[in-house]
Order: structure tokens, then C-alpha cells, then sequence
């Protein structure tokens, strides 16, 4: 009976084969559990940074889950499709306007592609989030890009976070195209800086590999109790389908 919501990033009309955005089959696998479990609703939203029909086409995301029972797939760029939510504990972001739809949502799910991101080193479920506010520019241009995700993700928490590595994105992020790397694997987790800290772990980016608390908004998202990045000190459960 939850309405849901599902964050995947469909923000570049890039096909999926270049690691931009996330896998179309990965979203319509999620849809399909969502909706066996008893989902009213299934609502796949992303603001995209191009225009949303070029971008819903071309990921393939609109194509391969528009026909499923009880689901929409959007891009939302309208302004009264976002509404003002203020940041209680935001040290660099104090207020943004945020999708309607995932703040009503009795569940959110982050369902990013892994890739490589040119101002925050990668790009995954917590810097992901942007991609449910109206307004992007205030992050790059006027904050602290880092802590400001940080603070976005104490009002937008996932229930469920589910990372797409079927393909990372190695470089030349966050629109490529760049380096795609196969590596054929999905992290999920209830904790997203859980999530991050394997997908960063998992992958190889820029050439060189990497440890979670080097990628600064994991580190300070751990920091602040979002969740924990210490994977070693984790159950980690794999999965071979």
C-alpha cells in the first residue's frame, strides 16, 4: 500500500552502454519487486540536466519500465513540482526547494549509477540526491559542493539504497563519455553511505583505486552519523545470481 518513489539518474540522453546514467533493467527490477511487495504506486523520478524527453528516451528507463503495472517514469523540471524544505541541520545549505513527489513518498529509493564526477569524484546515492532539487547552481557555484550533499541527505533519506555497478563509469564523469568499466555487480544497502563506501571500494577510478573516507562527502556523511563507511566492520552478504 507505500507510495514509492525511485531515484535512478536518468540526467544525460547518453545510452546506458556509456555508464551515465543508470541501467534500464536494473530500474524495472526494482519496480517489479516494489510492486509484488504491494506498492500502491511506483513513481520514477529524476530533475535531468538535459531535456527530460531526450533524456528519458534515450537511457532507455522510460522505454523499458513505462508499461509496468502502477508506475510513471518522469523528469521533472517545473517549478510547482518542487516545494521549499528547510534544513535543519545544514552547516552549508539551509534551505532548497525538493521534488513534491519524493517528500510524499512513504518510500524512497536512491538508485544511482556508479561514475566518476568531475567536482566530487564520484557520483553515487548521496550525490545522487541532487538530482531530486530544482535548483543545482547554489551547490557548484556558491557552497561547499560536499557539505551541502551532506546536508541535502539529512532531509532526503533513503529507505533503501540500491547501486548500480553492472557498468561503472571510470572517468570523464558525470556525462561522459569516459572509461566503462564492466563489473557486473549491485550493492544494496538500508544504510547509503554503506552503499557508497562499497561502490567506491568495488571500483577502479581514474586509474587508481580508491578508499571511501578519500572521497570527501562519504567521510563527512560518516562523520555526521548518516551511516558508516566502515565496510570491513560490516556484515556483507554476496550474492551470485
Amino acid at each position: 500500500g507505500n507510495k514509492v518513489v525511485i531515484k535512478p539518474n536518468m540526467s544525460f540522453p547518453n545510452p546506458p552502454e556509456w555508464g551515465s546514467t543508470t541501467h534500464p533493467d536494473v530500474v524495472r527490477e526494482l519496480i517489479s519487486l516494489c510492486v509484488k511487495a504491494g506498492a500502491a504506486s511506483v513513481l520514477v523520478l529524476d530533475h535531468p540536466l538535459r531535456s527530460a524527453e531526450l533524456c528519458l528516451e534515450r537511457s532507455g528507463v522510460r522505454g523499458s519500465c513505462s508499461s509496468l503495472p502502477k508506475t510513471r517514469v518522469e523528469g521533472l523540471t517545473s517549478p510547482e513540482m518542487f516545494k521549499e524544505v528547510r534544513i535543519p541541520q545544514g552547516k552549508a545549505l539551509k534551505s532548497t526547494m525538493v521534488m513534491k513527489a519524493a517528500l510524499d513518498a512513504d518510500v524512497l529509493i536512491a538508485a544511482p549509477v556508479a561514475k566518476s564526477h568531475s567536482a566530487s569524484g564520484v557520483s553515487l546515492a548521496l550525490k545522487g540526491m541532487m538530482g531530486l532539487v530544482y535548483d543545482r547552481k547554489p551547490f557548484h557555484m556558491e557552497l561547499d559542493l560536499n557539505t551541502a550533499v551532506v546536508d541535502l541527505c539529512t532531509v532526503l533519506v533513503p529507505k533503501l539504497t540500491v547501486v548500480d555497478e553492472s557498468r561503472i563509469l571510470s572517468d570523464g564523469g558525470p556525462g561522459g563519455p569516459g572509461k566503462v568499466i564492466q563489473l557486473n555487480k549491485i550493492v544494496a544497502s538500508v544504510d547509503m553511505v554503506a552503499a557508497d563506501a562499497m561502490a567506491v571500494e568495488l571500483g577502479t577510478w581514474y586509474g587508481r583505486k580508491f578508499k571511501p573516507s578519500q572521497v570527501k562527502h562519504i567521510k563527512e556523511a560518516h562523520e555526521r552519523g548518516l551511516g558508516n563507511m566502515d565496510t570491513a566492520g560490516q556484515a556483507v552478504k554476496e550474492v551470485t545470481a
